[in-house]
């Protein structure tokens, strides 16, 4: 198989950006920028550690990304699996990456910068949600913020309601437990449970 295994092989390849390309990085939040985010109900956060890297999902009402000033971003963390693979990693290493996405938007915008948790109690209370408080805000130093192209999302057709797939054609949570746990974990009162689960600790 052949491979790329320089940055001039690759540059000769794919060329070099466009000015476009170039000019819309900043290294703070314009309020263009800040819109966008102020419309995100979905960020995926992407982080390093000593295990390796990991990507995970943060979802909330539209503008649960908060703007503190035009270098910092808040983010609250809310209940979920207890993994905390994110923070754990913040904590080791703060760099991080988040891909914003508004749902009928082909565009994303792309924030790089390095985070640090506060378990602050006004802070956290802030984002409170049905009288829950954030578990713990992710404080993020801005260093570089642009807007991705639409190809990606347009060539997938995300937002195409006719092309999402049926939930039914897919292996639920539950399935997918019971092999992943050799059948220790029943998988049919997993998904059985769930809906009364989420609605008690959505937030």
């Amino acid at each position: 198989m052949s491979s790329i295994t320089s940055i001039e092989q690759l540059e000769a390849l794919y060329g070099l950006p466009g000015e476009t390309s170039l000019v819309k990085e900043l290294d703070h939040i314009i309020p263009e920028y800040a819109a966008f985010i102020a419309a995100s109900p979905f960020v995926a956060l992407a982080t390093s550690g000593p295990e390796g890297l990991d990507c995970s999902p943060r979802g909330d009402l539209a503008g649960f990304v908060r703007l503190k000033d035009e270098r910092t971003l808040l983010m609250p963390d809310r209940r979920g699996n207890n993994r905390a693979d994110s923070l754990k990693n913040i904590l080791r290493d703060p760099r991080v990456g988040l891909l914003f996405l508004v749902p009928g938007s082909g565009t994303t915008l792309r924030v790089n910068g390095r985070a640090q948790i506060s378990i602050e109690a006004d802070l956290c209370q802030s984002f409170a949600m049905e009288g829950k408080p954030a578990r713990s805000v992710t404080v993020i130093a801005v260093e570089a913020v642009y807007f991705q192209c639409a190809r990606a999302i347009h060539r997938a057709d995300l937002w195409n309601s006719e092309k999402h797939a049926d939930p039914g054609s897919l292996p639920t949570p539950g399935q997918m437990l019971a092999v992943t746990s050799r059948h220790a974990i029943d998988g049919k009162r997993y998904d059985a449970e769930w809906p009364e689960r989420a609605k008690t600790s959505m937030w």
